[in-house]
């Protein structure tokens, strides 16, 4: 792995594998008590974020790295629904290479997870929901099925209604994580879930994967939903590479 941008003394030279260490210092959370939302996505280069419905084919050894490296400095990951059934999610797990990281910053063990969900169509007997080292969290909306709520609630799931109606408003979500002291936010989708988020205008940063393939098809790009009155620019912060594949950051300006 080597860093395109910035090019630092430490970064620059040949490849060579960076310790985990070092990937935490480069994907830092800003400091301060503010909430600040991340979102960790990987696209083809013709802008396929799954294959077959999954991510996992178009990433790579050192994408994971950069993935396990995210989720070691969130105080908690958010997802959709519809990711947590396809892609299998199970909870966060507790990592000795970042222990001492999270508890000098105040944290768990490991990240919670916070499913968003409308209908709360989840099978609460899953790992996620029975045996996570910090319990998750479900994020709906005040008008959800009352009886899938009780039936949640029964499973020890937290409930946070964090909308008016059905669903949940990007903006109430944030900031319900936020009071729960649970600032560093990271999600890792899906599609029509981020985009959501970014029509909300809740999004400060995005790490995106840029994977050297082609998928064709008729596969999601990585944000989904209505389009923007006005495409919204972001910053560079940075950019990795390592065997094709493009490690890259942008932050709002």
């Amino acid at each position: 792995m080597r860093s395109l941008f910035p090019v630092t003394e430490e970064t620059a030279g040949p490849d060579r594998e960076w310790t985990l260490d070092e990937l935490a210092d480069r994907y830092a959370y800003p400091d301060g008590p503010d909430v600040w939302l991340r979102a960790n996505m990987v696209s083809t280069l013709d802008g396929a974020a799954q294959h077959d419905g999954r991510s996992q084919p178009i990433s790579s050894d050192a994408d994971m790295r950069i993935f396990g490296t995210l989720r070691g400095l969130a105080d908690v990951v958010v997802v959709g629904a519809e990711t947590v059934r396809q892609e299998g999610y199970r909870p966060a797990r507790a990592r000795e290479v970042f222990a001492e990281r999270r508890a000098a910053a105040g944290q768990g063990p490991a990240a919670a997870i916070a499913v968003i969900s409308a209908s709360l169509d989840l099978d609460f007997s899953l790992p996620l929901f029975t045996s996570p080292l910090v319990p998750t969290l479900v994020l709906t909306g005040a008008q959800a099925p009352a009886e899938r709520v009780e039936e949640a609630t029964k499973a020890g799931v937290e409930v946070v209604v964090a909308g008016d109606g059905s669903g949940v408003e990007p903006a109430l979500a944030v900031r319900a994580l936020g009071e729960r002291g649970l600032t560093r936010l990271l999600t890792e989708g899906g599609p029509r879930m981020l985009g959501q988020f970014v029509a909300a205008g809740v999004v400060d940063e995005l790490c995106l994967t840029v994977s050297p393939m082609l998928a064709a098809g008729g596969a999601q790009r990585i944000a989904g939903g209505p389009a923007l009155a006005a495409p919204q620019r972001l910053a560079l912060a940075s950019i990795l590479e390592e065997d094709g594949f493009l490690f890259t950051r942008y932050r709002r300006t």
